[in-house]
């Protein structure tokens, strides 16, 4: 049976959180057998059992059961895995839970009957719930329990004055930290019920009822232009290429090292540094000019807002995409925009 593996990213963010609660980094990692370098990619795969480790050492060690539940109700899912910034283009809670499901292997491989999705929204006499169809045994029943806390925190976070969760039902029996899912859940949950189900507020399965306009085509975009390109950059054999068909699926990561794309390659650094030298050209000259290229296709395209486009090309504020992108082109975004339009 081949091993399971899930995103980096989860690991990175909590060994991140459970040493602001106490913990000491190197023991987290020597616990779990995982490596800064495993951390320094939230879309690394590491073996499903690390995360576990993890989990159980940074429990160890700052005393508190509830620390991974704490963790998902404090955090945002797009920092952790680049599905958090699907889902946050849908246009309603439908058109995120199909992306979800779509996407969930890119967060953790999961087991699931043919045919069935992990998350279902359903309308019943008694109300509207999310249920999750991941079975899971007792000693996993964590999974279920931030799986929910998961859309619960990122709604809080999204919509903080209207009402989402109203109750929990789940099948695992009460956990050690019982006692505070009063002040972290707020609803009433039913343990050793027999099914895994959030019941939310109606409200979220109305047509009238659409998510506040963000990204909304920023992913169809990236991806279509992702498609387009890397099937052009795949047919040319220079380093420059072969290096931007690796890091433009990344662009939206921001910062992106010269180490992993060369173990990408499957060649080391040094050997990468000398190809690009034979080019002259510079990693970082690649990968500031392809977000040049990107940027005036995307604003091009007239789909996507400048926020949108910054984020894109994985810069953390729109400011500092306005100053690169005078830089390029000596005039702003906005400018360019009226120019095209």
């Amino acid at each position: 049976m081949t091993e399971q593996t899930m995103a980096a990213g989860f690991a990175a963010s909590l060994a991140d959180y459970a040493c602001e609660k106490g913990a000491v980094r190197e023991l987290l990692l020597g616990e779990s057998g995982l490596t800064e370098e495993d951390l320094s990619d939230q879309d690394n795969r590491i073996p499903v059992k690390a995360y576990q480790a993890l989990i159980g050492a940074a429990i160890k060690q700052t005393g508190d059961t509830a620390l991974l539940l704490r963790h998902t109700l404090e955090t945002r899912l797009e920092t952790m895995s680049v599905v958090g910034q699907i889902v946050h283009t849908s246009a309603s809670l439908r058109h995120s839970l199909e992306q979800l499901n779509r996407y969930l292997h890119l967060m953790g491989d999961v087991e699931l009957p043919p045919g069935v999705d992990r998350f279902e929204l359903l309308r019943t006499a008694d109300g509207l719930w999310i249920v999750d169809h991941l079975v899971l045994p007792p000693e996993m029943s964590f999974w279920s329990e931030v799986s929910f806390a998961r859309f619960i925190s990122e709604f809080r976070r999204s919509f903080p004055d209207a009402t989402f969760e109203i109750g929990l039902e789940v099948t695992y029996p009460p956990p050690p930290h019982v006692d505070q899912y009063p002040e972290l859940f707020r609803i009433p949950v039913q343990f050793s019920a027999k099914r895994n189900a959030l019941q939310i507020d109606p409200v979220w399965d109305s047509t009238d009822t659409e998510f506040e306009p963000g990204n909304e085509y920023a992913f169809g975009i990236f991806t279509r232009h992702a498609d387009e390109m890397l099937a052009k950059l795949m047919a040319d054999t220079s380093i420059r290429a072969q290096i931007e068909a690796q890091i433009l699926p990344r662009l939206h990561e921001g910062s992106i090292s010269m180490e992993k794309v060369a173990k990408d390659l499957a060649m080391s650094r040094q050997t990468l540094y000398r190809r690009l030298k034979d080019e002259g050209v510079t990693f970082a000259e690649i990968h500031d000019g392809l977000r040049q290229r990107m940027a005036t296709e995307y604003l091009a395209g007239q789909k996507v807002t400048v926020n949108e486009t910054a984020y894109l090309l994985g810069f953390s504020e729109a400011s500092s995409f306005v100053r690169a992108f005078k830089r390029w082109t000596g005039r702003s975004p906005t400018a360019f925009l009226n120019q095209v339009a």
